[in-house]
């Protein structure tokens, strides 16, 4: 791992994405056993004024905050203060789903888990409402989710009352069904709220950002007294010809009541120094901030999202290697796109920033990560074999599938080459079979695990991409 030995290469692979995708600034940074090795920066926190990035650039980290609401609830079970197995309606009486006994049988554990049985729920862009209003390069994003964006949801209360009022299908009994739920995270933050009596952007700041010495890390960018180190953000759009154009896109979006599930901000430095909680299993910056039984508790594989990745608390984990384990988080939203990683058997913490949503950040991490670790770039997370499929199997696959948070892929059947085909966006990407209603893609030689779930009757009714399981909406006719 002497780093004079990898950088070159590694760097070079990294410049060549950045230039593809025109990501405007990104920084890498990685430490091993708590001390800084390696540090690069591409690009500028601001394209336009041409501003270098430095290690206390603050960022957006989006979705790892998810981890920060895990850290407050672990602390609180310490305390006695509750249980991570204890009914949400314990703590959150007017919780509600279409299924009242199921309701009572969600435990904190499956909202920390994404295990509660809730599809992805369209009440993430009404809660960001106020935001996009304000902002210019919304203007798509809230003409597709009109008929969703009647009311703004500003508190906890109208989340859940959100919630309640939704027609939705369940995915199954709680703790059997993976699904990504931005709702199950946002409602944790209730939770801590509650149980701790304080606001939960207070909580996280007096139990977790101020121990850690966390000082360029908050959930609004007002409480910055430097704004000129805060990140410009930047969105990509299809221009002429399908071309990618990035643009300039300065506002910040907010939610209130989902801030738990992703709306901090930091810098690589403080990113870099919370990993260490993980790394050493409680501790970081003099201070143990939470127990070595909770550190593992969040580490460990309770979900199986595919056969390659599985979640802890807040944490993804999957095997790098029969040796090692990845334990990691990515952050996407309007202007930004993150990835944090922890290898603990290797002592190596990381983090990857930038201030462009849709940076090919999972190709960035790999990269780095097979650097490391002296591996070929191309090197995959794991090699699955090909099982034989006839095309008469293939049949029941195919169709158009839809998840509440608007993503939309098409599924079809090439008769030809007796094979499926997902249509993402403007691509067509062949489906790989790698088991029982398992397969896989490749994009940017990144190989992707899907698989479809089935109903009690045994019928294909949804498709697995990205960890949101994805409703069939309608059979392919094409």
């Amino acid at each position: 791992m002497k780093t004079l030995e990898w950088t070159a290469g590694y760097e070079e692979y990294a410049q060549k994405l950045i230039e593809e995708f025109q990501v405007p600034g990104a920084i890498v940074a990685v430490a091993k056993d708590g001390i800084l090795f390696y540090e690069k920066t591409f690009g500028y926190r601001d394209r336009e004024k041409r501003w270098p990035i430095d290690l206390d650039t603050v960022f957006g980290i989006g979705s790892i905050t998810k981890s920060f609401t895990c850290v407050a609830i672990m602390q609180l079970q310490e305390e006695g203060k509750l249980s991570v197995h204890d009914p949400v309606v314990t703590y959150l009486p007017e919780f509600r789903t279409p299924d009242e006994a199921h309701t009572r049988e969600i435990t904190i554990h499956h909202f920390m888990t994404h295990t509660p049985g809730l599809p992805p729920l369209p009440s993430l862009i009404p809660a960001m409402l106020q935001s996009l209003k304000a902002d210019p390069t919304a203007e798509g994003l809230l003409s597709q989710f009109e008929k969703e964006c009647s009311e703004s949801i500003e508190t906890y209360e109208q989340l859940m009352a959100y919630i309640a009022d939704l027609p939705f299908e369940l995915l199954g009994p709680p703790g059997t069904e993976f699904s990504y739920s931005n709702d199950a995270f946002g409602l944790l933050g209730a939770i801590i709220e509650r149980v701790s009596g304080k606001p939960y952007e207070t909580y996280v700041r007096e139990r977790i950002l101020q121990p850690l010495g966390m000082e360029r890390s908050a959930f609004l960018v007002e409480e910055y007294d430097d704004p000129d180190n805060v990140a410009m953000l930047y969105t990509p759009r299809a221009g002429d010809g399908g071309t990618r154009e990035v643009l300039r896109a300065p506002l910040w979006w907010d939610s209130p009541s989902m801030r738990a599930a992703g709306f901090l901000k930091a810098s690589a430095r403080d990113m870099l120094r919370y990993a260490e909680v993980f790394r050493t299993g409680g501790v970081s910056n003099g201070t143990r901030i939470i127990a070595k039984e909770s550190a593992e508790q969040m580490m460990y594989p309770h979900a199986r999202i595919d056969p390659v990745r599985s979640y802890g608390y807040g944490l993804g984990v999957l095997p790098f290697s029969e040796q090692l384990t990845l334990i990691q988080h990515t952050g996407g939203l309007k202007g930004i796109t993150a990835q944090m990683l922890i290898v603990p058997e290797a002592g190596i913490t990381g983090i990857v920033l930038t201030n462009v949503d849709d940076a090919p950040i999972g190709d960035l991490t790999l990269g780095l990560l097979n650097s490391l670790f002296d591996r070929p770039l191309s090197t995959q997370y794991a090699v699955f074999a090909d099982v034989e499929k006839t095309v008469e199997s293939l049949r029941q696959y195919p169709g158009r599938y839809r998840s509440g948070e608007g993503d939309e892929v098409t599924i079809r059947l090439d008769e030809t080459d007796g094979r499926l085909v997902l249509v993402l966006d403007q691509s067509e990407l062949p489906l790989r079979p790698i088991g029982e209603d398992a397969f896989l893609f490749s994009r940017r030689g990144i190989d992707t695990p899907v698989h479809f779930v089935r109903d009690a009757g045994g019928k294909v009714k949804r498709f697995a991409l990205w960890s949101r399981q994805m409703p069939k909406v309608e059979e392919y006719t094409g």
